[in-house]
């Protein structure tokens, strides 16, 4: 099939999936109601009930603290992805191709929060099946008006608090293509992954018992599955479909600022309280716990990280303290509203000791040129917190208590973890394989690559002279 047609193709079946009513016309306001997030674990998650009509200004009561808050945990997870990502990637590159990743972590964000607005929210939040909502029933935001109420927030709100989840996983995954993929090839990606891989497991997760995951009785408070797993096994995916960068394994790939890094890691950890914290979607006490739980997990990452890296290699390194924050971040995130603080340490320590080894030997062990070690933090440090969560979620060990045994939720978590990584790797690779066809291979030319995809990509450079 011509690439011109196939790609056309594939665009004709998203808008057929988006057929119907798709009128910009404001119908009555509608919400997707959650139970009080004080009541219980399960609704400390974003999940979706049966629409339910508000009657106007009257009806829309909700805390205002509890909206300020919201307000701030959404420009917080904002500040995670431009600049904090983009400095964090930025830095960890060549300097011939700083201003590509930079440019790859803003326009994939952009256009993620684009369609999430288009599509994406009805298909993560209405009702549907227990794998997709609805693609068109909220479509172009169609019904929602400021007088809308969804989880106790005005539902424009959390649409926005919401957008900036998709935005950022969709974002991390692109550092494991830095330095070879051709940029039309990550914006197409961006498009089919997020519809493919993040829209579905959100409704599976936090869509209520509706959801695949839901109905199992999986803790994901803040995105574990949803988020790190999943980006970081499509890091994996990626990095394979792709093949290593020219002289990977024999020429030096050192980061070109390693401050750029270490500030990206700063504020990622400033940020990641509106990730976590925010996932309470209320200013209360499971908020203030998810944020002690994200204080001290990130300090016990940096500690954990640090210490197994100086006797590893006998001297701790900058880089490997920035990376160690971010790896208790990923660890907590999953379990940061469920656990007790001690449980958060615990996590923190192993997430950034493990995740030395997951760099290192096992990025070796898998063969993958994972440039910027998605997989190695994102999908290992989500494994470990996912399954840690099942764990210290028990009240013995301080947390909010689960419903059955330690045994049976760390089986939970598991299937959840298994199902997450098949699921993110066919999607995966059938966008990926697509794309190879649509435009001619996924990476640029050799003469490109050794160039830099500042210049080839972009016609500029980071620093002149």
């Amino acid at each position: 099939m011509p690439r011109h047609a196939a790609l056309l193709l594939f665009f004709t079946v998203l808008l057929a999936l988006l057929a119907g009513p798709l009128a910009f016309a404001q119908s009555p306001a509608e919400v997707i109601p959650l139970p009080d997030p004080e009541v219980s674990v399960a609704a400390l998650e974003p999940t979706a009930a049966e629409p339910a009509a508000v009657a106007g200004p009257a009806a829309a009561a909700y805390d205002h603290g509890d909206v300020a808050w919201m307000l701030t945990s959404t420009l917080l997870v904002l500040l995670m992805v431009v600049p904090g990502l983009a400095l964090f990637y930025g830095g960890m590159v060549r300097s011939k191709n700083v201003l590509s990743v930079l440019m790859q972590v803003l326009v994939v964000y952009s256009v993620v929060v684009l369609v999430w607005v288009a599509y994406g929210y009805s298909a993560a939040f209405s009702a549907g099946n227990a794998f997709f909502g609805s693609f068109s029933e909220r479509a172009f935001l169609r019904g929602i008006t400021a007088d809308s109420v969804a989880n106790g927030l005005p539902e424009f709100l959390f649409v926005a608090f919401q957008s900036t989840f998709a935005g950022i996983t969709t974002a991390l995954v692109i550092g494991s293509f830095a330095e070879r993929i051709k940029f039309k090839v990550v914006m197409f990606f961006a498009i089919a992954w997020v519809t493919l891989a993040y829209l579905p497991m959100v409704h599976m997760v936090w869509s209520g018992a509706e959801g695949f995951l839901a109905h199992k009785g999986v803790i994901d408070f803040a995105g574990g599955t949803v988020v790190h797993i999943n980006a970081g096994v499509a890091g994996l995916v990626g990095a394979w479909l792709l093949g290593p960068r020219l002289g990977y394994g024999r020429e030096a790939m050192k980061p070109h600022s390693v401050p750029f890094t270490f500030i990206g890691a700063a504020l990622l950890w400033v940020g990641w309280f509106g990730f976590n914290a925010g996932s309470a979607l209320a200013a209360n006490g499971a908020a203030s716990l998810a944020m002690l739980n994200t204080m001290v997990a990130t300090a016990a990452g940096v500690v954990g990280w640090t210490v197994i890296e100086a006797i590893s290699k006998g001297k701790p390194s900058a880089l490997g303290g920035a990376s160690g924050a971010i790896a208790g971040l990923v660890g907590i995130t999953p379990a940061a509203g469920t656990v007790g603080p001690m449980g958060a340490i615990v996590i923190g320590v192993l997430a950034g000791a493990v995740c030395v080894w997951a760099v290192n030997g096992l990025k070796r062990l898998l063969r993958a040129d994972d440039s910027l070690d998605v997989f190695g933090v994102h999908g290992v440090g989500g494994i470990i917190g996912a399954l840690l969560t099942g764990v210290f979620s028990d009240a013995s060990l301080g947390g909010t208590g689960l419903e059955g045994s330690i045994g049976a939720q760390v089986w939970v978590q598991l299937v959840s973890v298994v199902f997450t990584v098949v699921w993110c790797a066919v999607a995966t690779a059938l966008i990926l394989l697509l794309a190879r066809v649509l435009f001619g291979g996924l990476r640029v030319d050799s003469e490109a690559e050794r160039q830099g995809l500042d210049i080839s990509s972009h016609g500029e450079r980071a620093y002149e002279g």
